[in-house]
């Protein structure tokens, strides 16, 4: 405790008088007064000094009395580093709650992230809101409005929309209990198979007693989930993984306890270093893998829903409501209603939907269109929630609150597009399922053909012969065949730069189609930078980019940005502009030099009476070539223009040519202008192009394109860009671009660079056909042994495969498995 305590607390007597009251005053908020602030102060301070001196304050309550109930004031913890504080301590409200901090420190870290230090102080449950839908990962049609399992499967039922809690998924957290607390039985029971009997250790029928009762816990425990499912897939006539996982081991473990327990009932040729051969280390060795696999699987599917957590993330908690008598409140988002008039200060982010009644300021809606550029809202323009309010101060009036926003909307676009996926493996599934069934009946016609026509010993060599058939189709081969194939796809697509998020993304991209492309960012560096600047009446270049620099130098503007960092990287001498001020989205003004400059479009010119007509053409070719055109005049007078534009990825040309080659049909969607789209296109070659388009309508063309009888892959860097990332075939997000994007998508190209598709695109095609291979190796494996194991050569070679020797070929036929998929790791792509 002593060192967290230093590490985020730092010396706690340095907290100075002045800072302590400004922590305060920040914490408490606008509403308090200077009371609080001035309360804050002296609390800190005495709380610096206490700290100081070694010692923890007597509890107090508000007005400086030792507290009546030292019991629950002495409970009071700061939650960032744990050390005990009183209710006159530094203190915050959040949700309602408020806590209390031993120092400015502490608060301040707390303030930046409170979820990080609250989340593993919460243990609580997750809690669904009444009306919950809960569905089936792997079988999305099965839904219900309670908890539960599914049918088909067995999974454990998922929310469509996942708790806003930071709670791990429950049934991960079972399976990973039993996988901890199983595996030292299992690992122990092995030991004892592989070395027991070499070693001496113990009699026959001694170790196998042990070994009954070292795999009883990971059988009957850990394996017990797998064993419901299996029963459920009988019942609901679907078979399944589970049923062949159910019957390979229960029919091992059944075997090795008759084995145990009744070693007589054996033939004499059973029998090896004094006991009858127990098969109770493959048992417990499937059960402890099928959880580790289980586990993997579950922390994959967490990721499904990060995407929409992340979405859900970007609302703000609170919003400032002004109150009728004009004074101001901060609320929390769910107490904001249709109507009310709400304050949005400087980099605070937009609420909910609405009206924009007062106020001028640049808003980032990147969220919404994707594009990087701010756009001005101005009293009767919309604002949409979420969007960040980059610089001045708003008022806006609320039109549209909870589900009824765009960014409501989008979370549920996303959740319905990623349940609409097919389940992974589900070629293992389908193979299994008829696979099961055929095992099934010759394990049965084994049963009772020896037991009818076996003679004497008939029904016991029936009862051997049948679990020699179950046991040499145990699951493990089958299992493996496409989950080695996609480990080692993904670790070779990784080292290209692809990172694939589950087996149905390998499947499903060699069959792509049409490859819709969002532009910024995606086709796009998705950042402006300078181009061009084009003087006019005798000015020098390097003087019109100088001054134009100067003046954008107060401006947060990304435009503005580009030429500032243009003129610094030429070393031009940059001055203070003096009397800056913004034109309402049209261009900014000011002072340089003791002369007035006016840098913005052609309403800006116009505003000032510049003549800008004879540099029309000039303009109108730079933006016929994707780009922005500023104009630069001063006093009144044109002296030259400056173009800044979002320019083409230097590897995009040979992507797009890469892509065509490999026979792809290629569709631009960007919510960019269309003339903007256009040119890119042009450039690029894409034919297909759609412009000024909202997530709804790239969402639109996805599914039209799908009913149309293509496969379609989406790819694309924005938020704007998720819905349709998720109802693609194949969603593939750029690695530069946001979270909620390659959240959404199940391909994500590290470096973003399109020519990965390509790559990917061939390490698919080269994985589905090594997944059939190994398929293959396993159900051949299975077919030349299963004969065998029935005893139908037993009359022309006196042959019968004893459930050891079913164990090794079932052993090989997994060893076949791995090493064909390792030779994915050479394909060339």
């Amino acid at each position: 405790m002593a060192e967290r305590e230093k590490e985020c607390c730092g010396h706690a007597a340095s907290a100075t008088p002045s800072s302590a009251a400004h922590a305060e005053k920040n914490a408490g908020g606008g509403a308090d007064g200077s009371a609080q602030a001035h309360a804050g102060h002296h609390a800190a301070l005495q709380a610096a000094q206490d700290a100081s001196a070694g010692h923890e304050r007597e509890p107090r309550d508000a007005h400086g009395n030792p507290d009546a109930a030292p019991a629950s004031a002495g409970a009071l913890r700061d939650p960032v580093c744990g050390m005990a504080v009183t209710p006159e301590s530094l203190a915050w409200r959040w949700h309602g709650e408020t806590f209390h901090f031993c120092n400015p420190r502490c608060l301040e870290k707390f303030r930046a992230d409170p979820g990080k230090y609250l989340a593993p102080q919460r243990q609580e449950p997750a809690v669904a809101a009444p009306g919950t839908i809960y569905t089936c990962p792997m079988h999305p049609e099965i839904r219900q409005d309670h908890p539960g399992s599914c049918p088909l499967c067995g999974m454990a039922l998922e929310p469509l929309l996942p708790l806003d809690a930071g709670e791990e998924n429950p049934e991960l957290a079972d399976f990973r209990r039993r996988f901890v607390w199983s595996l030292p039985f299992t690992v122990i029971v092995v030991v004892l198979a592989m070395l027991g009997h070499r070693l001496g250790w113990l009699h026959g029928t001694q170790q196998s007693l042990i070994e009954l009762l070292l795999s009883l816990p990971v059988i009957l425990w850990a394996g017990k989930p797998f064993y419901v499912r299996g029963w459920q897939s009988v019942i609901n006539r679907s078979p399944n993984m589970w049923t062949l996982i159910g019957l390979g081991t229960g029919a091992a473990f059944l075997y090795s306890v008759v084995a145990t327990l009744a070693p007589g009932l054996f033939p004499a040729g059973f029998t090896m270093h004094g006991r009858v051969g127990v098969y109770f280390e493959a048992a417990a060795a499937i059960i402890s893998l099928t959880l580790l696999g289980q586990l993997l699987e579950l922390k994959a599917r967490a990721q499904t829903s990060a995407a929409i957590k992340t979405l859900l993330g970007l609302a703000p908690k609170t919003a400032r409501r002004i109150r009728d008598d004009g004074t101001e409140e901060d609320i929390p988002l769910t107490h904001v209603h249709v109507g009310d008039l709400l304050r949005v200060r400087p980099g605070e982010k937009v609420p909910v939907d609405g009206l924009v009644t007062e106020g001028t300021s640049p808003v980032d809606e990147s969220m919404l269109t994707g594009e990087p550029l701010p756009v001005t809202r101005r009293p009767g323009d919309r604002v949409i929630g979420a969007t960040l309010n980059t610089s001045g101060s708003l008022v806006m009036r609320s039109e549209k609150v909870g589900a009824q926003t765009m960014l409501a909307q989008i979370v549920q676009m996303v959740a319905e597009a990623q349940r609409s996926r097919a389940p992974m493996q589900r070629m293992a599934d389908v193979v299994a399922g008829w696979f099961v069934l055929g095992v099934v009946a010759v394990a049965v016609l084994t049963f009772f053909g020896w037991g009818l026509l076996g003679g004497a010993q008939g029904w016991l060599f029936g009862l051997i012969n049948a679990v020699s058939v179950l046991i040499i189709a145990c699951p493990c081969a089958l299992g493996l065949a496409t989950p080695m194939s996609i480990m080692v796809a993904t670790g070779k697509a990784a080292g290209a730069g692809v990172l694939f998020r589950d087996a149905a993304a390998i499947e499903h991209l060699r069959r792509v189609t049409t490859l819709i492309v969002d532009k910024t960012g995606t086709l796009t560096e998705g950042r402006p930078v300078f181009r061009a600047v084009t003087p006019v009446n005798g000015v020098a270049a390097d003087e019109v980019l100088r001054l134009a620099a100067s003046l954008d130098q107060g401006s947060e503007h990304p435009l503005a940005a580009a030429i500032v960092a243009a003129a610094r990287e030429r070393n031009l001498p940059l001055d203070d502009a003096a009397g800056f001020e913004s034109a309402s989205g049209i261009g900014v003004r000011g002072s340089v030099g003791g002369k007035r400059l006016a840098l913005g479009n052609a309403a800006l010119m116009r505003q000032d009476g510049v003549d800008i007509a004879a540099q029309a053409e000039a303009a109108e070719a730079q933006r016929g070539s994707g780009a922005s055109v500023m104009f630069l005049a001063q006093e009144g007078v044109l002296l030259g223009l400056v173009a800044v534009a979002d320019p083409v990825k230097v590897t995009t040309p040979a992507a797009v040519q890469l892509l065509r080659e490999a026979g792809l049909r290629l569709v631009m969607a960007t919510g960019d202008g269309l003339a903007t789209a256009r040119t890119v296109a042009a450039e690029l070659g894409i034919d297909e192009v759609h412009g000024e388009v909202k997530p709804a309508d790239k969402l639109a063309l996805v599914a039209a394109l799908q009913k149309s009888g293509e496969v379609v892959a989406m790819a694309g860097d924005g938020i704007n860009d998720a819905p349709a990332l998720a109802a693609a075939d194949v969603g593939i997000a750029m690695g530069t671009g946001t979270d909620v994007a390659m959240n959404s998508a199940a391909v994500t190209l590290v470096k973003g660079d399109l020519r990965g598709i390509a790559r990917a695109r061939l390490l698919s095609a080269a994985t589905v056909a090594n997944m059939r291979q190994n398929l293959l190796f396993a159900l051949v494996y299975n077919a030349l042994g299963i004969p065998v194991a029935a005893g139908l050569l037993y009359g022309l070679t006196g042959w019968l495969l004893s459930p050891m020797l079913a164990a090794a070929a079932m052993s090989l036929s997994s060893a076949s498995v791995v090493g064909n998929a390792l030779r994915l790791r050479g394909v060339k792509t």
